[in-house]
């Protein structure tokens, strides 16, 4: 098993127990176990190539975003068609986020898989460009979705090897600046690509990009990624089959109400930009492109300027209060859309959507590193969560569609603030706080 750099008063005490101190096995044992953790230091070189392989992974996904439906209707696809390509891709997706999670946890190297995966997804881009028939498209839809499932429990899980659990907060902060930079980027040079060229070349710059992703990501260190510590996983002097047990996480209580507030904020948010798109369209069809495009900018921009600070404030305050900020905030977005009738104020109120993005964005793996802290299946929390996640977001447009065909936009909307009114309910009376201090994670390890 690989371990971090040696020191004498850090994590790998714990977590490498006889490997530790020259095989002895009493050495993980005794009041200097108990000592406080320090949080591993992994060198400048890593961290920055876990930034850029963050930066261009997102570039690589945005490729298969709604250039998928504009590539393919100019390809001659029926709109029929079309939605059967992204209803199986999204099944896939929604299917493989336990297996995905699963299989990182059984990984010996979470960067092989990362690779493996990036890879993939590469060559499910350069599918679409060079054969858009039928049986291509269908086989790169399943390949990216299955890929994609695998990916966001790698990242985590290498942040985690790197960092250490004291210190995840700030790491997945950054992580989604990163994102949020490289998802805003690839927006633009992709839309400019497909404007000046063809909408194929949307696809080959994806294929393209994915070459920089896996550059960046040899370039984290290997023997700096802890393997134990990546799954959740801390030394034992005696193994204990109940607490490694699937069974026992999936009765963590803190675990299933997480679930189902982030299945409730899915079922709130997902629905409320298409459907203020379509307002804007209607009140304002000329400049609804522009700003529609403006309400996707200014979120990821608050993303990119505040995660850090998420990561920082959610060790020092804990993990509830940004809860209760991030569903107050979306159920004052749901209300002002259903009130605010002017397209352009529409582009402000999008600045509780940054909020809300940059809350959950790094409280969803920060919460289940929490949670499954320990237990060896980290990834497979994530999977578990991921999949309310996407069972939220499916049901959202679906539900929010057909209440404002039935009754207006405005009640659609209202409807949407009061699901994410249950969620901030759920957080602030059933849900537990999950933040660990230093020395409880030095007790629990040492147990």
């Amino acid at each position: 098993m690989r371990s971090s750099r040696p020191s004498p008063d850090t994590i790998d005490d714990h977590r490498g127990g006889a490997r530790g101190r020259g095989g002895d096995p009493a050495a993980s044992s005794g009041p200097e176990a108990r000592k406080p953790l320090t949080p591993p230091t992994p060198s400048r070189e890593s961290q920055r190539g876990l930034d850029w392989f963050i930066f261009f992974l997102a570039d690589v996904q945005t490729g298969f975003g709604p250039f998928i439906a504009v590539y393919l209707t100019t390809e001659k696809w029926t709109q029929g068609q079309i939605g059967l390509v992204l209803s199986i891709g999204g099944l896939v997706g929604l299917i493989g986020q336990m297996p995905g999670g699963a299989i990182v946890d059984a990984a010996r190297s979470e960067r092989l898989v990362a690779g493996l995966a990036v890879a993939t997804i590469g060559f499910s881009a350069l599918g679409y460009a060079a054969w858009p028939i039928f049986p291509v498209v269908i086989a790169a839809a399943i390949l990216h979705a299955a890929a994609s499932c695998v990916l966001g429990p790698a990242i985590a899980a290498i942040s985690l090897g790197l960092v250490g659990p004291l210190a995840i907060g700030e790491r997945f902060g950054r992580n989604a600046r990163y994102a949020s930079l490289g998802n805003g980027v690839a927006a633009a040079v992709m839309g400019t690509c497909g404007y000046l060229l063809s909408s194929r070349s949307v696809f080959l710059v994806t294929f393209v990009l994915a070459i920089p992703t896996l550059l960046s990501l040899a370039s984290i260190r290997e023997r700096e990624v802890d393997a134990a510590q990546a799954h959740g996983a801390v030394a034992r002097e005696v193994p204990d089959a109940n607490a490694t047990s699937i069974l026992n996480l999936l009765r963590q209580r803190a675990l299933l109400i997480f679930a189902g507030s982030v299945f409730l904020l899915q079922l709130a948010n997902a629905a409320m930009l298409p459907l203020m798109a379509g307002v804007v369209t209607t009140r304002s069809s000329q400049w609804a492109p522009v700003l529609i495009a403006a309400c996707i900018v200014v979120p990821q921009a608050i993303v990119a300027l505040t995660s850090p600070s998420v990561g920082r404030k959610a060790q020092q305050w804990g993990r509830r209060p940004l809860l209760l900020l991030a569903f107050a905030t979306l159920a004052v977005r749901g209300i002002l859309f259903a009130t605010v009738h002017d397209p352009y104020l529409l582009v402000a109120v999008q600045v509780f959507d940054g909020v809300t993005a940059a809350v959950f964005s790094v409280m969803v793996p920060l919460i289940v590193a929490d949670v499954a802290f320990g237990s060896g299946h980290f990834n497979l929390a994530q999977g578990i969560v991921g999949t309310a996640v996407g069972i939220g977001a499916s049901l959202s447009t679906v539900l929010a569609g057909y209440v404002s065909d039935k009754f207006g936009s405005s009640v659609a909307f209202s409807g949407l603030a009061g699901v994410a009114a249950v969620g901030f309910i759920m957080i602030w009376l059933v849900m537990p706080e999950t933040r660990r201090s230093r020395t409880e994670s030095t007790t629990r390890a040492a147990e």
